[in-house]
């Protein structure tokens, strides 16, 4: 027994050793593997989760690049951004509660601004103490800036309160951020435009980006595609719209920053930011010469307000309100003047949005008349369809590209002669149908070249259209015109690149199949049978002037970096060429040096070739005369090609033509037609161009007296259409 408890003892000292050697054994494994893993997070995952703690430890905001310049051909800035730190205060979700049951949405903006007053009191005095004398805010401003009538914004939008803080009042804000809830600094590139309203809809204008997002397929693409955090754009991003704005966003835009405030557990700032600068957007030199293109803005204003009054328009009830013009070099594309009138303020667009009442007054004025159909800006929208928009037959200014295609295909020879009786009738005896000169005119014996300075309608019905339709029959032959047409860049884009450019509106296919192949070109050879923009009637032109060579429309002479590197130049581009014979241009431009436009060209300087055309136009249950002109200049060696259109202006010599001699005026002294600045302006009055919406006759100098003077010959005229 006495050994069997010895065996006892001796087997749990053995059991007891072999546990203690278990124990430490596994003591020693977790040791190993806890050494082993502080290893690991010392020297492999250290650098790591000290990132990741600096992270915690920190408040990155993304800042927006400073937007890129853009500047006319001299340099003069048409939009610039500056740098600034603004206030920003976000609206409390639970604003519109307790609102009396019933109000109206006036009452119910009166009640919300009753009790943000004090609040909107506290931060007007606290501008009147720290910020800048000369941009102080009282209360009701502060109000206004808040869009508590929610007219600008919804009401998740953070509203911008005030810009260009000083340093103490971003100090204030800074420091007292508790007392503060909602209140955001933030530091962002701010849009002004030149209060010249220098070509406005072709520069266009800004929008926030979140709303930009859900209006253009271009920034829904950009926010799903772009993943480099310098590109990524932020949602109170001011971005492009239209115009040069948007057709140059991503080298206007630059690349974003980065703030990175230090904060502590309790997420409170502790320290200054460590800043990474956005880089700034490239600037962009416009071909657009501001002088030249504020004396076409101006030219125009003052001939609308003349033709309202005016004896040259024959119809009671045409009274033009709009106008368009555009003028382009022709052996280079670049377009020195592209006017949209009436035109608007663009700094409404201020902030990126714009308010009810502001959109409302400028809504027919905001889209580029000479790219696309644009309604005349009446405030009753039924009243504006009654009325003739932007784009318009050619009428007359159609024939010198009639003749060419009827010499080109053979259909006569210049030194052909047809008999203008004042009519040409088409059709079967039940469905005859004449076409007639304007005024009852009877011109006799006409070649091709007189035919085009005469004007003559029955020469174009007789030898263009009805040969064509005699030579091909059916639509074979509209097909052929409409390949000419196309040649020239009617209806088809004119490869500017220009945001919503349209195509023209054709409609000679129409009638090919409402009525007959025979009556679509007849109808077509004098310009009724198509609509097209002025920027096509400008390319046209310039194709008349280099005689075959149709040139991309360039608006962007240069681009610069922010260091003043020229980062991409731009050289003329022919987009197609046309071959036809040089006797056939040399009768064209004969004829076109026929055309009588003395009222608006006397005492002109240089020589120049034109063609005027009244487009009739059914609208709003009236026909409406369109004033038409095209030119270039000089002559025989032409530098100038300008296109003006003044729907329900009347006859072209009168309603049109004189609206572009002040443009080549305005160019040769600027530029010069021959190379040299006739007469350039000096110095440009600080208020150039101020004012065009309202009409006023200020601009480059020399400009309102220019129209004045063109304005007084007009009343001798010409029966030329």
């Amino acid at each position: 027994m006495h050994n069997d408890q010895q065996k006892r003892e001796a087997a749990n000292r053995r059991h007891f050793s072999f546990r203690l050697n278990a124990f430490f054994f596994i003591i020693f494994l977790l040791f190993s593997v806890l050494i082993v893993r502080l290893s690991i997070l010392q020297f492999v995952e250290g650098p790591t989760l000290k990132a990741e703690e600096n992270k915690i430890g920190t408040v990155p905001i993304k800042l927006p690049p400073i937007r890129g310049n853009i500047m006319d051909s001299t340099g003069y800035p048409i939009a610039y951004s500056t740098s600034t730190q603004s206030l920003y205060y976000k609206l409390d979700p639970d604003i519109r509660l307790k609102l009396k049951k019933g109000s109206t949405a006036k009452e119910q903006q009166k009640q919300i601004e009753e009790r943000m007053r004090p609040f909107a009191e506290e931060l007007s005095a606290i501008f009147a103490k720290d910020g800048d004398p000369a941009k102080q805010m009282t209360a009701d401003d502060v109000l206004r800036q808040l869009d508590l009538g929610f007219k600008k914004n919804s009401i998740s939008t953070p509203r911008r309160v005030k810009s260009d803080l000083t340093n103490k009042e971003i100090a204030y804000f800074m420091e007292n951020r508790d007392q503060f809830a909602g209140i955001d600094i933030v530091e962002e590139s701010v849009r002004h435009y030149d209060k010249g309203s220098i070509s406005v809809q072709l520069v266009g204008y800004l929008k926030k980006f979140n709303s930009a997002v859900n209006s253009l397929d271009f920034y829904e693409k950009k926010k799903e595609e772009t993943t480099d955090p310098k590109l990524v754009y932020l949602d109170q991003e001011d971005v492009g719209m239209d115009g040069i704005e948007l057709m140059y966003q991503d080298e206007l835009r630059g690349k974003n920053g980065l703030k990175v405030f230090p904060v502590n557990a309790l997420s409170k700032i502790i320290g200054p930011p460590t800043i990474t600068n956005p880089q700034k957007g490239d600037d962009l030199y416009l071909t657009i010469n501001k002088n030249v293109q504020l004396r076409t803005e101006n030219a125009i204003t003052n001939h609308l307000a003349y033709l309202k009054t005016s004896p040259d328009i024959l119809k009671i009830n045409q009274k033009p309100k709009t106008g368009y013009a555009v003028a382009m070099e022709v052996n280079t594309g670049k377009v020195v003047a592209m006017a949209s009138m009436p035109d608007y303020d663009p700094n409404i667009w201020a902030g990126g949005s714009i308010s009810t009442e502001d959109y409302y007054n400028s809504e027919f004025m905001l889209n580029n008349g000479t790219i696309r159909d644009v309604p005349p800006p009446y405030e009753d929208r039924k009243e504006a369809g009654k009325h003739a928009p932007s784009m318009v037959m050619l009428g007359s200014t159609q024939k010198p590209l009639s003749v060419l295609v009827g010499l080109n295909e053979g259909l006569f020879t210049t030194s052909t002669t047809y008999n203008d009786t004042g009519s040409f009738y088409f059709g079967g005896k039940n469905s005859r149908v004449r076409i007639g000169n304007a005024q009852g005119h009877q011109y006799g014996a006409l070649d091709p070249a007189h035919a085009i300075g005469k004007s003559s309608n029955p020469f174009m019905a007789a030898m263009v259209g009805n040969k064509l339709y005699e030579k091909y029959k059916g639509r074979e032959g509209v097909d052929v015109w409409d390949k000419y047409m196309k040649q020239f860049g009617l209806g088809v884009k004119t490869g500017s690149d220009l945001p919503f450019e349209k195509e023209g509106i054709i409609e000679y296919y129409h009638e090919l199949e409402t009525a007959s192949a025979q009556s679509a070109l007849i109808r077509a050879s004098f310009g009724q049978q198509a609509k097209y923009t002025v920027l096509q009637l400008a390319q046209y032109t310039g194709m008349l002037a280099n005689r075959g060579k149709r040139m991309k429309p360039q608006f962007v002479e240069k681009i610069v970096d922010s260091d003043g590197k020229v980062v991409q130049g731009f050289k003329p581009e022919v987009l197609n060429t046309v071959d036809i014979p040089k006797q056939y241009w040399d009768e064209v431009e004969y004829g076109m040096k026929l055309v009588k436009v003395d009222a608006a060209f006397a005492g002109v300087n240089y020589t120049f070739a034109s063609k005027t055309g009244t487009s009739q136009q059914s609208v709003g249950g009236k026909t409406v005369d369109n004033a038409v002109f095209i030119a270039y200049a000089p002559a025989d060696n032409p530098v100038l090609a300008v296109a003006v259109v003044v729907p329900e202006g009347g006859f072209g010599a009168k309603g049109a033509a004189p609206i572009a001699r002040q443009i080549f005026d305005a160019y040769d002294d600027e530029i010069g037609l021959n190379g040299t600045p006739r007469n350039p302006t000096a110095k440009t009055p600080a208020n150039a161009g101020q004012g065009n919406t309202g009409g006023t006759a200020t601009g480059a100098n020399g400009a309102a007296n220019t129209a004045t003077n063109a304005n007084k010959t007009n009343t001798a005229g010409t029966t030329q259409p």
